[in-house]
């Protein structure tokens, strides 16, 4: 039976859902301005559900993306917001770990406004600097394009935490990065920059257990969070997008959604969770079949 960490789901999207405003191009990071309790709240559920790591809401934590609605000089505050509950969650659990998320730079499933990793790699010193003093763990996310991962990944160099390392895949084919390029050209990167894990998260479920047969022969621990989108659309890679135009699949229910996660294991996965509108019930799901199924949850 196998040692899995469990991630825990969406904290993006649960906390656009749960605040009842309406979507904005800022995404969880207005969310936590305006309605600060529920980033704690969120966490605490999760670790309720089984969850063993809380992952910052500092996905788009990141001054590139706060520039644009003027938010900038919030910066640290946000991220002392996010880092102050996700702690607070752990330690009230008893145990755990934090992960602090660090997107795309500029957009997610957008690898044709990266800036070449040279450039990306100064403007992501500063999130990896702010946030490493005060997590377990580094998670880079999302990244769409080996670009993308090279920019973030030499960051990530300047921390002593461990570093996972998350791609995201095509919708449709899960072989292929959202960038065109195929997973397995990421070898070598990963190779050269040594991340302790390698995932693939917010991509359908489906992909994701493509990208998972990639993946598994890379020789490094490996894991997957997918999403429960239908797909991403067309209309969300415009410029400033709201979650509102993506639509949510329905019959990704925690049981179906708790099966994809067990094949995961099955295939070798020891790190799963949830992304974009997998929530606290999903995650619950997972944690009682790995219990069921001999698995120890750390």
């Amino acid at each position: 039976m196998a040692r899995v960490t469990l991630l825990d789901g969406s904290i993006g999207q649960e906390l656009v859902k749960r605040s009842g405003d309406p979507a904005t191009a800022f995404w969880s990071t207005k969310v936590m301005l305006d309605k600060p309790n529920l980033v704690a709240e969120v966490h605490a559920d999760y670790f309720r559900s089984g969850a063993t790591v809380a992952t910052t809401n500092t996905y788009t934590a990141l001054r590139e993306r706060l520039k644009a609605g003027g938010l900038e000089h919030r910066l640290t505050e946000l991220w002392d917001m996010a880092l102050g509950a996700a702690r607070d969650a752990r330690d009230g659990n008893g145990f755990g770990r934090v992960a602090a998320s660090i997107g795309p730079l500029f957009a997610s499933y957008r690898p044709d406004i990266c800036p070449p990793a040279k450039d990306a790699a100064r403007l992501y010193a500063e999130v990896v600097d702010a946030l490493s003093p005060h997590a377990d763990l580094l998670l880079i996310e999302t990244m769409s394009s080996i670009e993308q991962a090279e920019g973030a990944m030499r960051a990530a160099k300047k921390t002593t935490l461990p570093v996972w390392l998350s791609f995201s895949v095509n919708d449709f084919d899960g072989t292929k990065l959202r960038s065109g390029e195929t997973l397995s050209k990421t070898m070598s990167l990963i190779e050269r920059h040594e991340p302790e894990a390698v995932l693939v998260n917010c991509s359908r479920p489906e992909a994701v257990s493509e990208a998972i047969t990639v993946i598994s022969r890379f020789g490094i621990p490996f894991g997957a969070y997918a999403n429960g989108f239908a797909q991403i659309s067309e209309a969300f890679l415009g410029d400033a997008p709201t979650v509102d135009l993506l639509e949510q699949r329905s019959d990704l229910v925690p049981d179906s959604y708790a099966e994809f996660a067990m094949r995961w294991i099955d295939s070798g996965a020891t790190i799963v969770g949830g992304c974009c509108e997998v929530g606290p019930a999903h995650i619950k799901e997972i944690a009682e079949k790995l219990i069921a199924a001999g698995h120890d949850i750390v």
